[in-house]
């Protein structure tokens, strides 16, 4: 069981939403300026979604935590995360999977999710642990939640 505390966000929403997970994944960074990630190594990721609403859906969920599991774990662990191009932009060095790229795609697939459902919850940040003492907190700017 996982007792962390993450970064708050200020919201005025009225209900809001935590989904921890642990991803297990390697990945590495083809650049010569990154050092010892350039060579293939494996993490145990701690991630955290903060979602947020005003409504329910039918259910009473603000949304199913069962669904944020597999956008995101089932997705994710047990892989190199270098082999899901896909999920990664092609321009400039975004392709590469760092804990922040990782974060900030973590947002969108959650958030285009989240665009879908009639009751429009908001994604308010993802925090992604990559090691005990190294952590990434992406969240969008304001005016774009």
């Amino acid at each position: 069981m996982m007792h962390q505390l993450y970064p708050q966000v200020f919201h005025d929403y009225c209900y809001e939403l935590n989904k921890d997970m642990h991803i297990a994944a390697a990945h590495f960074i083809p650049h010569q300026l990154a050092g010892k990630c350039a060579h293939i190594h494996g993490h145990t990721y701690v991630v955290n979604i903060t979602v947020a609403g005003d409504a329910l859906d039918e259910t009473g969920f603000l949304v199913n935590f069962q669904k944020l599991k597999q956008l995101v774990h089932g997705k994710l662990d047990h892989t190199l995360l270098n082999d899901h191009q896909n999920w990664f932009d092609s321009k400039n060095s975004e392709h590469f999977p760092t804990t922040e790229i990782v974060a900030r795609k973590i947002y969108e697939v959650v958030q285009d999710y989240l665009d879908a459902l009639p009751h429009k919850p908001k994604c308010l940040q993802v925090f992604v642990r990559e090691t005990p003492t190294s952590y990434v907190v992406y969240r969008p700017k304001a005016g774009d939640r």
